[in-house]
Protein backbone atom coordinates (compact mmCIF):
# COMPACT_ATOMS: atom_id res chain seq x y z
CA UNK A 1 0.00 0.00 0.00
CA UNK A 2 2.43 2.50 0.84
CA UNK A 3 4.41 1.75 -2.31
CA UNK A 4 1.44 2.45 -4.12
CA UNK A 5 1.08 5.94 -2.54
CA UNK A 6 4.71 6.42 -3.41
CA UNK A 7 3.79 5.68 -6.99
CA UNK A 8 0.73 8.11 -6.74
CA UNK A 9 2.65 11.33 -5.16
CA UNK A 10 5.53 10.76 -7.47
CA UNK A 11 2.57 10.75 -10.45
CA UNK A 12 1.15 13.67 -9.08
CA UNK A 13 4.39 15.20 -8.75
CA UNK A 14 5.24 14.93 -12.00
CA UNK A 15 2.20 15.74 -13.69
CA UNK A 16 2.27 19.08 -11.71
CA UNK A 17 5.82 19.89 -13.19
CA UNK A 18 4.69 19.44 -16.33
CA UNK A 19 2.04 21.68 -16.31
CA UNK A 20 4.04 24.35 -14.93
CA UNK A 21 6.34 23.00 -17.85
CA UNK A 22 3.71 23.77 -20.34
CA UNK A 23 1.37 26.67 -18.81
CA UNK A 24 4.67 28.87 -18.05
CA UNK A 25 2.41 30.46 -15.20
CA UNK A 26 3.67 34.09 -14.18
CA UNK A 27 4.42 34.01 -10.55
CA UNK A 28 4.98 38.01 -9.06
CA UNK A 29 7.52 37.60 -6.10
CA UNK A 30 7.16 40.14 -3.47
CA UNK A 31 10.37 39.37 -1.92
CA UNK A 32 13.78 39.77 0.26
CA UNK A 33 16.81 41.09 -1.57
CA UNK A 34 18.91 38.30 -0.91
CA UNK A 35 16.42 35.71 -2.66
CA UNK A 36 15.25 37.59 -6.14
CA UNK A 37 18.60 35.63 -8.14
CA UNK A 38 18.03 31.68 -6.74
CA UNK A 39 13.82 32.55 -6.42
CA UNK A 40 14.18 33.54 -9.90
CA UNK A 41 16.46 31.08 -11.15
CA UNK A 42 14.50 28.26 -9.18
CA UNK A 43 11.17 28.81 -10.84
CA UNK A 44 12.42 29.61 -14.71
CA UNK A 45 14.31 26.06 -14.22
CA UNK A 46 11.03 24.74 -13.17
CA UNK A 47 9.20 26.55 -16.36
CA UNK A 48 7.33 29.00 -14.93
CA UNK A 49 7.63 32.93 -15.64
CA UNK A 50 9.13 34.83 -12.39
CA UNK A 51 8.71 38.66 -12.12
CA UNK A 52 9.91 40.45 -9.09
CA UNK A 53 7.75 43.25 -9.16
CA UNK A 54 7.63 44.90 -5.66
CA UNK A 55 6.06 49.41 -6.52
CA UNK A 56 3.11 49.60 -4.62
CA UNK A 57 1.93 52.00 -7.45
CA UNK A 58 2.61 48.63 -10.31
CA UNK A 59 0.41 46.22 -8.01
CA UNK A 60 -3.08 47.52 -9.60
CA UNK A 61 -2.30 47.11 -13.38
CA UNK A 62 0.59 43.98 -12.74
CA UNK A 63 -0.98 41.30 -9.63
CA UNK A 64 -4.35 40.58 -11.49
CA UNK A 65 -2.50 39.09 -14.60
CA UNK A 66 -0.21 37.04 -12.14
CA UNK A 67 -1.08 33.41 -11.57
CA UNK A 68 0.64 33.13 -8.04
CA UNK A 69 1.68 35.64 -5.71
CA UNK A 70 5.05 34.99 -3.21
CA UNK A 71 5.29 37.46 -0.65
CA UNK A 72 8.59 37.18 1.83
CA UNK A 73 9.21 39.45 4.21
CA UNK A 74 12.62 38.73 4.75
CA UNK A 75 14.12 42.15 4.41
CA UNK A 76 10.81 44.14 5.36
CA UNK A 77 10.47 47.53 5.23
CA UNK A 78 7.92 50.14 6.12
CA UNK A 79 7.97 51.42 1.98
CA UNK A 80 7.67 47.90 0.95
CA UNK A 81 4.68 46.61 3.69
CA UNK A 82 1.89 48.70 1.72
CA UNK A 83 3.11 46.65 -1.45
CA UNK A 84 2.40 43.58 -0.12
CA UNK A 85 -0.66 44.25 1.50
CA UNK A 86 -2.09 45.81 -1.38
CA UNK A 87 -1.24 42.82 -3.37
CA UNK A 88 -2.13 40.29 -0.93
CA UNK A 89 -5.68 41.96 -0.70
CA UNK A 90 -6.03 41.99 -4.60
CA UNK A 91 -5.26 38.27 -4.71
CA UNK A 92 -7.78 37.48 -2.08
CA UNK A 93 -10.40 39.47 -3.81
CA UNK A 94 -9.62 37.70 -7.39
CA UNK A 95 -9.56 34.25 -5.92
CA UNK A 96 -5.81 33.99 -7.15
CA UNK A 97 -3.67 32.20 -4.95
CA UNK A 98 -0.54 34.07 -3.04
CA UNK A 99 2.10 32.14 -0.76
CA UNK A 100 3.40 33.85 2.78
CA UNK A 101 6.74 33.14 3.92
CA UNK A 102 6.76 34.94 7.28
CA UNK A 103 10.91 35.13 7.86
CA UNK A 104 12.24 35.64 11.07
CA UNK A 105 8.59 37.15 11.72
CA UNK A 106 9.11 37.26 16.26
CA UNK A 107 12.57 38.90 15.71
CA UNK A 108 10.58 42.62 16.06
CA UNK A 109 7.53 43.66 16.63
CA UNK A 110 7.26 45.43 13.28
CA UNK A 111 7.69 41.89 11.78
CA UNK A 112 5.40 40.21 13.57
CA UNK A 113 2.96 42.84 13.25
CA UNK A 114 2.88 42.68 9.71
CA UNK A 115 2.22 38.99 9.43
CA UNK A 116 -0.86 39.01 11.81
CA UNK A 117 -2.06 41.82 9.26
CA UNK A 118 -1.32 39.56 5.77
CA UNK A 119 -2.98 36.85 7.38
CA UNK A 120 -6.46 38.46 7.09
CA UNK A 121 -6.08 38.52 3.29
CA UNK A 122 -6.04 34.76 4.14
CA UNK A 123 -3.18 33.22 2.23
CA UNK A 124 -3.59 29.96 0.11
CA UNK A 125 -0.02 28.72 1.89
CA UNK A 126 2.08 29.54 4.16
CA UNK A 127 5.85 28.12 4.27
CA UNK A 128 8.04 28.38 7.25
CA UNK A 129 10.60 26.65 9.35
CA UNK A 130 9.22 25.25 12.78
CA UNK A 131 10.27 28.11 14.68
CA UNK A 132 8.48 30.77 12.59
CA UNK A 133 5.15 28.49 12.01
CA UNK A 134 4.79 28.40 16.00
CA UNK A 135 5.48 31.97 16.44
CA UNK A 136 2.49 32.70 13.63
CA UNK A 137 0.40 29.84 15.09
CA UNK A 138 0.43 31.33 18.50
CA UNK A 139 -0.48 34.75 17.06
CA UNK A 140 -3.66 33.33 15.09
CA UNK A 141 -4.92 31.91 17.79
CA UNK A 142 -4.89 34.83 20.21
CA UNK A 143 -6.11 36.74 17.63
CA UNK A 144 -3.29 39.52 18.96
CA UNK A 145 0.10 41.15 18.24
CA UNK A 146 1.95 39.67 20.88
CA UNK A 147 5.14 39.07 20.77
CA UNK A 148 6.99 36.07 21.98
CA UNK A 149 10.43 35.63 20.47
CA UNK A 150 11.26 31.83 19.51
CA UNK A 151 13.37 32.02 16.19
CA UNK A 152 17.04 32.83 15.75
CA UNK A 153 17.27 35.32 12.99
CA UNK A 154 16.20 33.19 10.23
CA UNK A 155 16.90 30.09 11.55
CA UNK A 156 14.85 27.46 13.49
CA UNK A 157 15.06 26.47 17.13
CA UNK A 158 13.23 23.68 16.67
CA UNK A 159 12.84 20.70 14.72
CA UNK A 160 10.09 20.37 11.66
CA UNK A 161 8.69 17.64 13.79
CA UNK A 162 8.01 19.91 16.27
CA UNK A 163 5.94 21.74 14.78
CA UNK A 164 2.66 19.44 13.89
CA UNK A 165 0.89 20.60 16.51
CA UNK A 166 1.32 24.54 16.20
CA UNK A 167 1.14 24.10 11.82
CA UNK A 168 -1.98 22.37 12.46
CA UNK A 169 -3.78 24.57 14.47
CA UNK A 170 -2.30 27.37 12.46
CA UNK A 171 -4.06 25.49 9.37
CA UNK A 172 -7.35 25.55 11.10
CA UNK A 173 -7.40 29.35 11.90
CA UNK A 174 -5.94 30.59 8.83
CA UNK A 175 -7.37 28.15 6.53
CA UNK A 176 -3.96 27.94 4.96
CA UNK A 177 -2.21 24.67 4.00
CA UNK A 178 0.81 25.18 6.56
CA UNK A 179 3.85 23.62 5.33
CA UNK A 180 7.07 23.56 7.55
CA UNK A 181 10.35 22.84 6.05
CA UNK A 182 13.54 20.63 7.52
CA UNK A 183 14.50 17.45 7.82
CA UNK A 184 11.03 16.59 7.10
CA UNK A 185 8.98 19.04 5.19
CA UNK A 186 5.67 18.92 7.17
CA UNK A 187 2.58 19.81 5.42
CA UNK A 188 -0.91 20.07 6.87
CA UNK A 189 -4.52 21.30 5.98
CA UNK A 190 -5.61 21.12 9.86
CA UNK A 191 -6.22 17.43 9.50
CA UNK A 192 -4.63 15.45 7.26
CA UNK A 193 -0.41 15.74 7.63
CA UNK A 194 1.87 14.72 5.33
CA UNK A 195 5.77 14.54 5.30
CA UNK A 196 8.17 15.25 2.60
CA UNK A 197 11.67 13.47 3.02
CA UNK A 198 13.82 14.71 -0.06
CA UNK A 199 16.80 16.75 0.39
CA UNK A 200 20.08 16.76 1.85
CA UNK A 201 21.32 18.63 5.06
CA UNK A 202 23.57 21.11 2.55
CA UNK A 203 20.69 23.15 1.17
CA UNK A 204 20.88 24.65 4.40
CA UNK A 205 23.62 25.86 4.03
CA UNK A 206 22.29 28.10 0.92
CA UNK A 207 21.13 31.38 1.51
CA UNK A 208 17.44 31.49 0.24
CA UNK A 209 16.91 27.99 -0.46
CA UNK A 210 14.15 28.05 1.85
CA UNK A 211 12.97 30.96 0.15
CA UNK A 212 13.07 29.25 -3.57
CA UNK A 213 10.63 26.46 -2.52
CA UNK A 214 8.24 29.18 -1.21
CA UNK A 215 8.33 30.30 -5.02
CA UNK A 216 8.26 26.69 -6.19
CA UNK A 217 5.13 26.15 -4.03
CA UNK A 218 3.54 29.32 -5.77
CA UNK A 219 4.30 27.88 -9.16
CA UNK A 220 2.74 24.31 -8.33
CA UNK A 221 -0.57 25.75 -6.81
CA UNK A 222 -0.67 28.04 -9.88
CA UNK A 223 -1.50 25.15 -11.54
CA UNK A 224 -3.60 23.65 -9.01
CA UNK A 225 -5.21 25.95 -7.05
CA UNK A 226 -8.02 23.71 -5.76
CA UNK A 227 -5.63 20.62 -4.64
CA UNK A 228 -3.01 23.48 -2.53
CA UNK A 229 -1.87 20.94 -0.36
CA UNK A 230 -0.86 18.15 -3.53
CA UNK A 231 0.89 21.30 -4.85
CA UNK A 232 2.70 22.00 -1.78
CA UNK A 233 3.77 18.69 -1.31
CA UNK A 234 5.01 18.30 -4.69
CA UNK A 235 6.86 21.38 -4.79
CA UNK A 236 8.92 20.13 -1.38
CA UNK A 237 9.15 17.05 -3.30
CA UNK A 238 10.42 18.05 -6.27
CA UNK A 239 13.27 20.47 -4.89
CA UNK A 240 14.28 17.77 -2.71
CA UNK A 241 14.60 15.60 -5.13
CA UNK A 242 16.91 18.01 -7.11
CA UNK A 243 18.80 18.68 -3.78
CA UNK A 244 20.05 15.30 -3.78
CA UNK A 245 20.70 15.22 -7.46
CA UNK A 246 22.66 18.24 -7.21
CA UNK A 247 24.51 17.27 -4.39
CA UNK A 248 25.80 14.02 -6.02
CA UNK A 249 28.17 16.45 -8.42
CA UNK A 250 28.58 19.42 -5.74
CA UNK A 251 31.78 19.72 -3.49
CA UNK A 252 30.03 22.29 -1.24
CA UNK A 253 27.19 24.91 -1.08
CA UNK A 254 27.95 27.00 -3.62
CA UNK A 255 28.32 24.45 -6.14
CA UNK A 256 25.45 22.42 -4.66
CA UNK A 257 23.33 25.35 -5.64
CA UNK A 258 24.24 25.55 -9.28
CA UNK A 259 24.02 21.78 -9.51
CA UNK A 260 20.65 21.91 -8.07
CA UNK A 261 19.06 24.20 -10.61
CA UNK A 262 20.40 22.09 -13.10
CA UNK A 263 18.80 19.26 -11.87
CA UNK A 264 15.50 20.92 -11.68
CA UNK A 265 15.84 22.05 -14.88
CA UNK A 266 16.62 18.06 -16.24
CA UNK A 267 14.48 16.52 -13.73
CA UNK A 268 12.30 13.54 -15.77
CA UNK A 269 9.68 11.39 -15.25
CA UNK A 270 11.48 8.36 -14.12
CA UNK A 271 13.87 10.06 -12.12
CA UNK A 272 11.70 11.82 -10.40
CA UNK A 273 9.39 8.50 -9.27
CA UNK A 274 12.54 7.16 -8.40
CA UNK A 275 13.37 9.71 -5.59
CA UNK A 276 10.22 10.77 -4.07
CA UNK A 277 9.74 10.08 -0.75
CA UNK A 278 5.92 10.89 0.81
CA UNK A 279 4.38 9.32 3.68
CA UNK A 280 1.37 10.33 5.72
CA UNK A 281 1.75 11.19 8.95
CA UNK A 282 -1.56 10.58 10.20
Amino acid sequence: MEAEKQVEWGRKAWELLSLIRMESPLIQCITNFVSMDLMANTLLSAGASPAMVHSLQEIPDFTPHARALCINIGTLSPSLLPAMNAAAELCSNLDTPWILDPVALSVSDFRFNACVELLRFKPSVIRGNASEIIALSMASLQHTNTNTNTTKGADSVHNSTDAIEAAKLLAQTSGAIVAVSGATDIVTDGNQVVGAHNGVALMQKITASGCSVTALIAAFVAVDKCHALDAAVSALAVFGVAGELGMKMAKGPASLRMHLIDALYGLDEATLQSHVNITSLC
